[in-house]
């Protein structure tokens, strides 16, 4: 599920990103066009994209990730952690119901998607300004099929997609400067995971979008990630997101699984 960048812009500055560009601000022609084009991207490789209206006093809505997470055949809608974004989960709700989807409206404590990664029978949720550790614990006892395993990321990084993403069970994206030394030693010992450096942090260089199949949607910026997934096998295909990354936010951002196929 995806929004288009309809009414987007930068207000209540929420990340480091925001702040650089708050000036700028967002073009929202260029950030329409940006994001047709990713959707037709998805759409030419078999991804079937629902579309959510926008709404005009609804900002942030492009970054549908944030507002839920899908585990299993159950969409989990979000408890957010800012007030900015509540009216948001109502719409998904709505969206849902309508298309009789599968889904469950959490009431714990705080806890948005884009600290969501799946990892097979594990579930990598950060703990942010975002998502607090209360959210897990409570979370847990709703999936009891998968552990939950709760992780801690720096004050400066929004969400951990930001800094963490798994691409496959064994390869990932790490930007290392958002983990203490232990979480980092968990992470790499499990994982092959490609190291992104500050500047490609800055342009969102974990926040790929994996369609299966070795198949990665990436920005053309990150030039140093691109080449080390092409390395490893991967088609990476390029789509420019250059005006909806100034509020902090790339593909995997934009987007929100709610029905996977095992590829």
């Amino acid at each position: 599920m995806v929004c288009p960048p309809t009414y987007m812009r930068i207000t209540n500055v929420i990340n480091e990103t925001q702040k650089f560009y708050k000036d700028e601000n967002i073009d929202v022609e260029i950030a329409n066009r940006q994001h047709e084009q990713f959707v037709r991207t998805l759409e030419e490789h078999g991804v079937k994209v629902l579309s959510i209206d926008p709404k005009e006093e609804l900002n942030e809505q492009v970054f549908t990730r944030d507002i839920g997470f899908t585990i299993g055949d159950t969409v989990y809608i979000s408890k957010m952690g800012s007030e900015i974004r509540e009216h948001e989960v109502e719409l998904l709700e709505e969206f849902l119901k309508n298309r009789n989807f599968n889904y469950m409206k959490l009431t714990t404590p705080s806890i948005e998607g884009g600290d969501v990664v799946l990892a097979g029978d594990r579930v990598w949720i950060g703990i942010s300004e975002r998502t607090t550790y209360q959210a897990v614990d409570a979370l847990q006892e709703i999936i009891q099929d998968r552990k939950l395993m709760p992780i801690p990321i720096s004050e400066d990084i929004l969400h951990l997609d930001c800094a963490f993403n798994l691409l496959s069970e064994k390869e990932g994206l790490i930007y290392t400067s958002a983990f203490k030394q232990r979480e980092l030693d968990r992470l790499m010992e499990m994982y092959d995971l490609i190291e992104v450096s500050d500047d490609e942090q800055f342009t969102l260089g974990t926040n790929v979008f994996s369609i299966g199949n070795k198949t990665v949607i990436s920005l053309p910026e990150n030039k140093n990630v691109n080449s080390e997934l092409r390395a490893r096998g991967y088609q990476v295909i390029e789509v420019e997101f250059s005006e909806i990354i100034k509020s902090g936010g790339a593909f995997r951002c934009c987007t929100l699984p709610i029905r996977r196929t095992n590829r």
